[in-house]
């Protein structure tokens, strides 16, 4: 049976002088009468001591959360290019249909416009002044595509003098639906202005101008709304304005009508198409 020397648990300490040197490491005496010693680990005592930081979960979600500079250059990219995916698709479709279908707006013309009265009586006194006047004329529609129709909503006439632009009279032609590769015609649209109608000074001093022409230059101007189908795309009702220019004629001086003429009896048409507005 073996002995074992333990080393004191209380070191001496000395109040000057340097520091003690370390406790002996434990020695173990054999039988034989050798001992074995075992080496000592030396930790200082000036090594701080590692405490572990507390948890803190502020820090831990500030340091996960993404930034906001990196949030929004990610909305602006992904925004750029769903804007950009929707502007190629809708490019690809807008030529696809035009490809296959090969759209064009409908065209209109006046042939013959014939002025029956246009009569302008002032006061003696210049303050109030009236116009009477009567127009007939005849009105082409044409519809030159062979998959596309218009249904048009009744027309708003209206016939100014070029010059000035005032109005001399007004007058409307009914609804109509145009189909594929069809022509409509419409005799004996009358617009008029009864004597009833006043004119404000300027105006009346605009038109005494305008009819003391030998010719007078006229135009018609129609508006309306015109519903588009394709197959069986609908679109809602666009605004479209036909405009006619050139007729120039003479007041008649007495019941005989007279015949405005004009170089060119196409009507320019302007079709306000939007594409969201078509229905699926």
């Amino acid at each position: 049976m073996t002995d074992r020397v333990f080393p004191a648990s209380k070191p001496p300490t000395a109040t000057n002088g340097p520091p003690p040197p370390p406790p002996p490491a434990p020695t173990t005496v054999n039988g034989n009468g050798t001992s074995n010693q075992k080496p000592q680990v030396y930790i200082p005592s000036n090594r701080p001591v590692y405490r572990p930081q507390p948890y803190s979960r502020h820090h831990h979600h500030h340091q996960s959360r993404p930034t906001c500079r990196r949030v929004c250059c990610c909305c602006c990219f992904w925004s750029i290019s769903i804007f950009l995916l929707l502007s190629l698709m809708a490019a690809i479709a807008a030529t696809a249909v035009y490809v296959i279908y090969h759209p064009r707006p409908p065209s209109f013309s006046v042939p013959s416009l014939r002025i029956s009265r246009v009569n302008l009586t002032t006061a003696s006194d210049t303050s109030v002044s009236h116009l009477s006047s009567f127009f007939n004329f005849t009105l082409l529609s044409e519809n030159p595509n062979q998959h596309l129709t218009f249904s048009y909503n009744p027309f708003t006439v209206v016939v100014k003098s070029a010059k000035s632009g005032e109005m001399l009279a007004n007058g409307t032609v009914p609804a109509f639906f145009s189909g594929n590769k069809n022509k409509t015609t419409f005799r004996g649209v009358i617009a008029t202005s009864t004597s009833a109608r006043e004119l404000d000074p300027e105006e009346a001093r605009h038109l005494k101008s305008d009819l003391t022409r030998a010719r007078v230059g006229l135009e018609v101007e129609m508006r309306t709304k015109v519903k588009m189908q394709m197959g069986k795309v609908k679109s809602e009702g666009v605004e479209i304005k036909v405009t006619c220019r050139g007729f120039e004629g003479t007041v008649p001086k007495g019941k005989t009508p007279t015949v405005a003429t004009s170089k060119q009896t196409k009507c320019k048409s302007d079709l306000s198409v939007k594409v969201w507005k078509w229905s699926f």
